[in-house]
């Protein structure tokens, strides 16, 4: 089985929307991944808080730079996936009805389920898997839930999940609260520190023009973050959808960012900004 534990942030940024993060854990590696990560939060006297991106400040960064060791290990091992998904703003999509703005957000989570951990290339051999989907508190309610869900249900019609002897059985798919499930928690910090960065919230300066020491803060923990990705994929470029050299490398990679583009757009270049040091591709001989 895989587990799958899907999460949303910023709906509107500033560059940068519609940000979705997924961590997944096969289950011959579930155990011992949750394991490792509970006994790491334990370790650094949290297992009583919920780790996630708006608690980060000088007294959580050390603790929370232990967690993110742990969690970049497991990906490293292969024993975990995580996946980012954005929208940059200057892409405007172009001849959608008022209908279908409004249902932008099950739109392009579906598209993200379906897509960005590359399921269809992860089972070669044909034997029958079942996924289990995990959604943090989704910001549906009523008959758009239950078209979302439905639709979710609907990829096992699909040819190519068929193909892969891939299902998603009925009750698989769940609503859950993230302070019961830690690998959305320790996911949270990677999501919020992507949506942070590209949106320049560490820019952001108070009335007499000083950053808040908390910014300062998530600032060194994004850095943090980007230096592990880099290790795992060294021409990692934060705004851009990751390169890929096979179409099997969307299951194999253990970490990967998808810039979502729609078919037909026009380019706001009011919504842009400068190429910076920071988004540039890592340089590990810096």
């Amino acid at each position: 089985m895989y587990y799958i534990w899907t999460d949303e942030s910023d709906s509107q940024g500033r560059y940068y929307s519609n940000f979705y993060g997924g961590i997944m854990i096969l289950s011959k590696h579930y155990e011992e991944t949750l394991n490792r990560l509970q006994a790491v939060v334990k370790d650094v006297g949290l297992e009583k808080e919920e780790i996630k991106w708006q608690k980060v400040n000088e007294y959580t960064e050390e603790r929370y730079k232990r967690i993110l060791d742990v969690l970049f290990a497991l990906l490293g091992e292969g024993k975990a996936k995580i996946r980012i998904f954005f929208r940059h703003r200057q892409f405007e999509p172009q001849g959608l009805t008022n209908e279908q703005r409004r249902k932008e957000y099950p739109k392009l989570y579906y598209q993200f389920i379906k897509n960005d951990f590359g399921l269809i290339y992860s089972n070669p051999k044909g034997k029958e898997i079942r996924i289990r989907l995990l959604i943090d508190d989704m910001p549906l309610k009523g008959r758009d839930k239950e078209e979302f869900l439905k639709a979710i249900y609907r990829l096992n019609d699909l040819k190519s999940f068929q193909k892969a002897n891939l299902h998603i059985h009925e009750g698989d798919v769940a609503e859950v609260d993230s302070k019961k499930h830690l690998p959305l928690q320790v996911m949270d910090l990677v999501l919020g520190s992507m949506c942070f960065r590209l949106n320049d919230k560490q820019k952001e300066r108070s009335i007499d023009g000083s950053r808040a020491k908390r910014n300062i803060v998530k600032e060194r923990i994004y850095k943090y973050i980007r230096d592990k990705i880099c290790v795992l994929y060294p021409g990692f470029n934060i705004g851009v959808t990751t390169p890929i050299t096979k179409q099997p490398d969307l299951w194999e990679m253990p970490y990967l960012h998808w810039n979502f583009v729609p078919t037909n757009y026009k380019k706001n270049e009011s919504l842009t900004k400068r190429h910076k040091k920071e988004t540039a591709p890592c340089n590990l001989h810096k």
